[in-house]
């Protein structure tokens, strides 16, 4: 796919991501490598209004090369992607439920979310925590380098999540499925609950979680 195509699809996956809810106002940024560079929602920008034109488009340093000035978290976006150079694209979302659980207490910093579904295993994984910092700052994006090399999907205490993928359309469906796992989570609080097992894991792509039942 040529870089206008996927400047296309950008906007297509960012004006549906914000249509259903997933990102508000001109929360939440998008990106995609590009050979040795990389597509960023600009900043302060609507992820329901983006022009591929105005796309920001960066260097690995952070330079900007073309279109408008990029998502302050754009630092958070390539230190992602030193960590993991395998994956493509990177999707991050202020969505409410999974907003919700990075502000509760007493959370498992390796894995936030036990393994509830068959497509939360095999779209996610596992789901580190990375520690507070000020959206924008340099400790964040150090931190989300760190603990990306641990998964492609990653929450951001009292932020929001940022998931990966080896294309656009990949990264934003794993992010979607992270929502609604989410919601499920929250709606599972208090009830006894029996997530997949080690050997039910084990059948889906390889991902391995150990389990029992637990009440959430």
């Amino acid at each position: 796919m040529n870089e206008q195509a996927i400047r296309k699809q950008f906007v297509f996956f960012g004006k549906s991501l914000h249509q259903r809810g997933y990102a508000c106002g001109s929360s939440g940024n998008i990106s995609v490598r590009i050979d040795q560079d990389f597509l960023v929602s600009p900043t302060n920008s609507c992820l329901g209004q983006l022009e591929p034109e105005a796309i920001s488009k960066i260097n690995a340093d952070g330079e900007l090369l073309d279109g408008a000035p990029p998502t302050k978290e754009a630092r958070l976006h390539l230190a992602y992607y030193a960590a993991r150079p395998q994956e493509q694209a990177i999707v991050h979302l202020h969505s409410t439920y999974a907003v919700a659980i990075s502000c509760l207490a007493n959370l498992d910093s390796e894995n936030v979310i036990p393994p509830l579904t068959a497509y939360f295993v095999m779209r996610i994984g596992k789901l580190p925590l990375v520690p507070f910092f000020p959206p924008g700052d340099a400790g964040l994006a150090e931190a989300v380098g760190v603990v990306a090399g641990k998964s492609h999907a990653i929450l951001l205490a009292n932020h929001g999540p940022v998931v990966g993928g080896r294309d656009l359309e990949s990264a934003v469906y794993a992010a979607e499925e992270l929502e609604e796992t989410a919601k499920l989570y929250l709606l599972l609080r208090g009830a006894t609950v029996s997530p997949l097992s080690l050997d039910q894991c084990s059948t889906l792509d390889g991902h391995r979680r150990a389990s029992a039942p637990i009440t959430l």
